[in-house]
């Protein structure tokens, strides 16, 4: 298929076509600007998006959002096109999302398959007490954009309300990019406290209700869609795998000091030339792959209080607490001590 071929070429980030489809509605229905325009941003015609797994460069994507701010002079749009979102214009995954028997098992499914939404973010789930919590990391600081993180955001809040149950609500939320001039727009939203210029995007809300029973699900409709998407999904980690297994494999070593692409070049039976090819083939280098799982094993390790700053140094293969402590400021702007601090403490409603 032609959809397969494009992730081999391509080892750009990308992002479902029916997120594009989203801006792309909101715009022509409220005749914001022509579909001409439009197809200048993505370079692309507006016919190429309309197949249900159909793909796009995270760039294009972003880009059509700042295209979108500018002509609309809103720069709370993100928002905007979340909250007004046609439950009728979903793509496979949000299908899947609202046929599951539960917003439990809806979770799940929005978890596993994420990845079919957006290739430049990682979403994972964790438990902390009573609440659930939701996170969203991109993979790269240039992959992180407000107007889509707000849309993400409002979207999946917004069609939970109309689909699952009307009262629903975060106890908080943090947000990683600057607090804007239309921030008292995330309250309505949300209906918990919200922080902003945090190192992670998260959202928490009371476990109770993922035992909530999806009303209008159809049960033919979720296993069509699911085996679709399965199938889609299977394609896409065949083709995404290898950084995958180079990732727990640096993620198991890290203490050791045996984290260098010649020693994970010999456990894989390869040249260390062939594991850059690889890794570069999936649009990432072995140096940010070993900094992406340092960072997210120390944001984890700092949180949890599990460890003293000085073992977790040790635990993420540096060679002294220092040298910790300048990475992790690096990471988020903050020392050790002091993310520890304001994250042992959840914040309240």
């Amino acid at each position: 298929m032609m959809v397969a071929t494009t992730e081999v070429q391509n080892p750009i980030p990308q992002v479902a076509a029916s997120s594009t489809l989203a801006v792309v509605n909101y715009l022509l229905q409220h005749e914001l600007c022509d579909s001409e325009a439009i197809e200048n941003q993505l370079g692309q015609s507006l016919e190429s998006l309309a197949q249900p797994d159909q793909r796009i460069d995270a760039e294009q994507h972003y880009r059509l959002w700042r295209f979108a701010e500018a002509i609309t002079n809103d720069p709370a749009i993100g928002l905007h096109i979340g909250q007004w979102g046609d439950p009728g214009a979903m793509g496979l995954v949000g299908h899947v999302f609202f046929n599951c028997d539960t917003l439990g098992d809806a979770v799940g499914q929005y978890v596993r398959l994420h990845r079919l939404i957006n290739e430049s973010v990682t979403l994972s789930l964790a438990q902390s007490g009573d609440l659930t919590i939701l996170s969203w990391q991109p993979d790269s600081p240039d992959h992180y954009c407000r107007l889509d993180m707000d849309r993400t955001l409002a979207a999946a809040i917004s069609r939970t309300r109309h689909f699952i149950y009307p009262g629903f609500r975060a106890e908080w939320a943090e947000l990683a990019h600057p607090r804007p001039a239309y921030a008292d727009e995330y309250s309505g939203l949300f209906g918990g406290e919200v922080r902003f210029d945090q190192p992670v995007t998260r959202v928490a809300f009371h476990a109770q209700h993922l035992a909530r029973p999806i009303p209008r699900r159809n049960p033919y409709v979720y296993s069509a869609v699911l085996k679709q998407v399965n199938t889609v999904l299977a394609r896409w980690r065949s083709q995404k795998s290898f950084s995958r297994k180079i990732r727990q494999l640096i993620s198991k070593q890290l203490s050791t000091n045996q984290v260098n692409a010649d020693n994970l070049a010999r456990q894989c039976h390869m040249s260390r030339q062939t594991l850059y090819r690889r890794l570069k083939k999936e649009g990432i280098s072995f140096h940010d792959l070993v900094e992406q799982v340092r960072k997210d094993k120390a944001l984890r390790y700092v949180a949890d209080n599990q460890y003293a700053l000085g073992e977790i140094a040790f635990l993420l293969g540096f060679s002294e607490l220092s040298a910790f402590s300048r990475a992790f400021k690096r990471w988020t702007g903050q020392a050790p001590a002091q993310y520890r601090s304001e994250h042992q403490q959840e914040p309240s409603a």
